[in-house]
């Protein structure tokens, strides 16, 4: 019985992770592939007196494609970021509009990542 529910609950997880992305479009969600380096699209707008050009992603920080590269298919999609509620710097303040290249990104998180990032928080508090 035990293993037919762990089946049942284990399935979409592993059909969803082993699902082919579709093509990226305006509006999409996409989350960094590990901890980033981007480039601010707008520097001035940074917070504090230092004028930033770049911040720091989180792993699998989710961002909402803004523009796509059509000219070039290795060049820069605008995105915003809407994780890490941290606005201190290094990292990219919530809203932050920011240049990320298609290595960069992933379309879907990883799923594996998700149990192990929830027994570090729980050891930590």
């Amino acid at each position: 019985m035990g293993l037919a529910i762990t089946i049942i609950l284990a399935a979409p997880l592993i059909i969803y992770s082993q699902a082919p992305s579709g093509p990226l479009r305006t509006g999409d969600t996409i989350f960094s592939h590990g901890q980033q380096q981007v480039v601010i699209a707008d520097p001035l707008a940074t917070l504090g007196p230092q004028v930033r050009n770049t911040c720091l992603l989180d792993p699998d920080s989710p961002l909402i494609v803004l523009a796509l590269p059509y000219e070039d298919p290795d060049g820069d999609i605008l995105a915003t970021v809407q994780g890490n509620p941290d606005a201190e710097w290094p990292f990219c303040r919530i809203h932050a509009q920011v240049h990320i290249k298609i290595r960069q990104m992933v379309q879907k998180p990883v799923l594996w990542n998700l149990p192990q990032r929830l027994l570090t928080d729980l050891w930590r508090s």
